[in-house]
């Protein structure tokens, strides 16, 4: 009697188990890997030159982590840090996929301060691993960049100093890699015991970040010429200071390209790639176009005081019809928009073939190279 209660037992858990295991591969195979990378970056006055540089590449990093994982969910934070008795000793911007929010927060950063030579690092360290919203799955790339030229304040009591807090890094499978601006030989015993404590890589440059490179191409006009029309398609909705955030994306585009035709470009790149994902046209929430399209958003479900004016005056059967229009314009225009983007990717990757081989130094090259190598590893 026992061996059979047994065997009717195992029976069932079979039975079971190929009814939850083809669940959990689905679920697996559903599941979106993730790439969180925060830079850490010391804004006192002698970082004005890197500083500039990065805003000129963030797009640049950024589509990066798309070609080395285009599946990938992606985050990027930025802490940046002083000292005290300057106007801030930390400020701290969450890990967000609304990259265009975090190169707004970028370009609002000049460099001030300082005086005396260590800087507030212990802190800027602590507040990057126990503040920032880190996720929790394990499927989750988790890589941060200290940039700095001047050591941390070792005498500030109040402070966790780094050793303890690259623990807890370790213990969040948090990379730490140390970036240090110029050749003080205090900065780089500390950067490079940042790096072995965090699992990361010392990458010394030079003070001023090294030479930013900006290859124009002949696409470059084109390509933002169309990303200005797919802005066109944006809808944005939600609360009024939602909306206005949204309006305000749109225009960003013509902003860098007046100051930077390649870094628009850059951004464009970085979006079209994107919206093969996600369907977005700017970064972040908002546009009710791309939420309706990827099935974020129901347009029954949205209040019409969340709507903009023009299609809170039309009928529901308008409303459709007026966000189908839009979509097909973006579908378009972004298929056209990857034809370029590629030919882009082909020119530039020509232009880097033929310069100077030695090993790169700039501090976009550096960060890209490693982003590269680590997501990857990991």
């Amino acid at each position: 009697m026992k061996s059979v209660i047994t065997m009717r037992a195992r029976i069932r858990i079979l039975a079971l188990a190929s009814l939850i295991l083809p669940m959990i591969s689905i679920s697996q195979a559903s599941a979106k890997p993730t790439v969180e990378v925060a830079f850490v970056l010391d804004t006192t006055g002698s970082m004005g030159g890197l500083i500039e540089g990065a805003k000129r590449k963030i797009w640049s990093i950024a589509t990066t982590i798309v070609d080395t994982n285009p599946d990938a969910d992606i985050r990027i934070g930025l802490v940046a840090y002083r000292d005290i008795g300057d106007d801030y000793v930390t400020k701290m911007f969450d890990l967000t996929p609304d990259i265009q929010d975090i190169y707004g927060n970028l370009l609002a950063l000049n460099a001030r301060g300082g005086g005396d030579w260590p800087e507030s690092v212990n802190e800027a360290l602590d507040v990057t691993i126990n503040k920032l919203k880190w996720s929790k799955s394990s499927d989750t790339r988790r890589i941060v960049f200290l940039v700095g030229d001047a050591p941390p304040h070792m005498d500030y009591v109040q402070d966790t100093k780094y050793p303890v807090t690259l623990k807890v890094a370790k213990q969040r499978d948090i990379v730490v890699n140390a970036v240090q601006a110029g050749i003080a030989q205090d900065t780089a015993r500390v950067w490079q015991d940042i790096a072995q404590l965090g699992n990361g890589r010392y990458i010394p440059i030079p003070q001023d970040g090294g030479e930013i490179v900006m290859i124009p191409t002949p696409y470059d006009d084109d390509i933002i010429i169309l990303q200005r029309d797919i802005n066109g398609t944006v809808i944005p909705y939600g609360p009024p200071k939602l909306q206005k955030r949204t309006e305000d994306k749109t225009r960003q585009l013509a902003q860098v390209a007046a100051a930077a035709p390649s870094a628009a470009s850059d951004m464009a790149s970085y979006l079209n790639k994107r919206s093969r994902m996600s369907s977005e046209a700017v970064t972040g929430d908002g546009d009710l176009v791309s939420d309706i399209s990827s099935g974020r958003e129901r347009l029954a479900s949205v209040k019409d005081e969340d709507l903009p004016e023009n299609l809170r005056n039309l009928p529901i059967e308008k409303r459709r019809a007026e966000i189908d229009k839009q979509m097909q314009n973006r579908k378009v225009l972004n298929d056209r928009l990857t034809a370029l983007v590629q030919k882009r990717d082909a020119f530039i990757a020509d232009k880097r073939k033929s310069a100077n081989p030695a090993k790169p130094t700039s501090f976009d090259q550096v960060v890209e190279d490693t982003l590269k190598a680590q997501i990857k590893r990991q």
